[in-house]
């Protein structure tokens, strides 16, 4: 699930580095490394999955010297459901051509239980917006560029992953082309960009997450009812969408994608379906299901992300956001930092490296950057999308437009919004007013602090 609504408060802890073009060439210590060198050949890594996480992965992999294979089992015109929103920093730090986005959207209404609107996107600028784009379109675009950069596609499903019984021995991947055709090849490292269901993960006995489950129907309507959707998106919050997340109306080129998402109701996901489509069925009416995706959603980073010379990225670690469901950024972020990480560790492919670099290099920094955004979002999430009357606290909260600035300000550009300590002191109160109103503060909100 992409990202819609971000965290407003002022303690909202996000990037503040300056992000850097993917054609940035890393710079490599010249101090004598402690790793042995690899004679005759560079340093060989595999790459499982294909979305923005691997791709990105393998991209600066390839880019930095060290030979890369990208495992990808679907067809380009396969991917995940996902609303498709990407926030505007994105299309600048990954160089996302401007031709792929479906819709600018500039305006966002988000409905809470009692079916109140509240219009979000009062503060945006000028020239900012919310880039809308098809999963299948950006993932076949940055498969292409991780191609360019000189990673070997590999269309096959990895079946299985042999662990080394020495530090210094290869891993070897197992897999599959068309189905039948059982091939392996042996790697130095591995990094696991193969989604919620990692194969990867239970490889190197990664542990268990909770996950979501995400539904989702593209609609085709009539041109009169896509007009309503040309550049606005919308949120449902309330029991009968999702009892403990929120589902939206995105628009595509063509269609609007209609979904939702649930962790404790997984086998009620399309009973909350029927709720979204009956809350928009007067702007749906008259259009056409032309697809229906369902996939799981990690709600929350795994016990172990980097086990060997394995890492893993993306949806396969578990960097997906509480409260927002934001995914897309943070997989290509993580797979670029750690494909960054391996050619920093080995010396442009010169040299082999092991776990400690893995986590010296990639999990350290990537930690220190957004391990504090994971967890205030998931403590938002528990507020207010726990009971109905939260969830109308929150609609309330979003049509203050202080509010909206730093929720726009921290989203779309990965950056800390510069807040003024007056407006702080009275959102912080009108946070506890919200709260009293719709009947959230009490025994509920004290066991839910931190």
């Amino acid at each position: 699930m992409a990202s819609k609504i971000q965290a407003y408060l002022p303690s909202f802890p996000t990037p503040t580095q300056k992000p850097k073009p993917h054609s940035q060439s890393l710079t490599i210590s010249a101090s004598r490394s402690t790793r042995p060198s690899i004679a005759g050949r560079k340093l060989r890594a595999a790459v499982i999955g294909g979305g923005p996480a691997g791709s990105s992965a393998a991209e600066a992999l390839a880019a930095g010297g060290v030979e890369t294979f990208l495992f990808e089992r679907n067809p380009p015109s396969v991917a995940k459901p996902c609303g498709g929103a990407i926030p505007l920093c994105m299309l600048e730090e990954f160089d996302i051509p401007h031709h792929l986005i479906d819709r600018h959207v500039t305006h966002m209404r988000i409905f809470s239980p009692s079916n109140i609107a509240v219009d979000f996107g009062k503060t945006l600028k000028p020239h900012e917006f919310i880039a809308m784009l098809r999963r299948e379109v950006l993932d076949s675009f940055l498969r292409s560029r991780a191609h360019s950069a000189g990673a070997t596609p590999v269309s096959g499903l990895v079946t299985g992953l042999d662990i080394p019984a020495t530090p210094a021995a290869p891993y070897t991947v197992h897999y599959t082309i068309n189905g039948s055709s059982r091939r392996s090849l042996t790697v130095d490292v591995v990094i696991g960009a193969d989604g919620a269901n990692s194969r990867v993960a239970r490889s190197i006995g990664a542990g268990d997450y909770t996950c979501a489950i995400a539904f989702q129907e593209r609609i085709k309507l009539p041109d009169e009812k896509m007009a309503h959707y040309e550049n606005l998106a919308e949120m449902y919050v309330g029991d009968d969408v999702s009892p403990d997340f929120y589902a939206w109306v995105f628009p595509k080129c063509d269609h609007v994608a209609v979904g939702t998402g649930t962790v404790r109701a997984k086998q009620d996901i399309k009973v909350y379906q029927r709720g979204i489509r009956e809350r928009v069925r007067p702007k749906i009416n008259g259009g056409k299901v032309i697809k229906v995706e369902a996939h799981p959603i990690p709600e929350h980073p795994r016990p172990v992300r980097v086990r060997g010379r394995v890492a893993l990225v993306g949806d396969a670690a578990g960097y997906v956001t509480k409260c927002s469901g934001e995914g897309i950024y943070f997989a290509a972020k993580s797979g670029r930092m750690c494909g960054n990480a391996v050619v920093k560790a080995s010396e442009g492919g010169m040299r082999m490296i092991d776990e400690c670099d893995l986590r010296r290099e990639y999990l350290k920094p990537w930690d220190a950057e957004y391990v504090n955004t994971f967890r205030f979002l998931d403590l938002l999430q528990r507020v207010f999308y726990g009971s109905n009357a939260g969830r109308e606290a929150l609609v309330e909260l979003c049509g203050d437009e202080y509010v909206q600035r730093m929720t726009f300000e921290s989203y779309l550009y990965k950056k800390l919004a510069r807040g003024r300590v007056w407006d702080d002191a009275n959102l912080f109160m009108n946070t506890i007013g919200s709260l009293v109103r719709c009947k959230v503060v009490g025994k509920h909100m004290e066991s839910l602090m931190l």
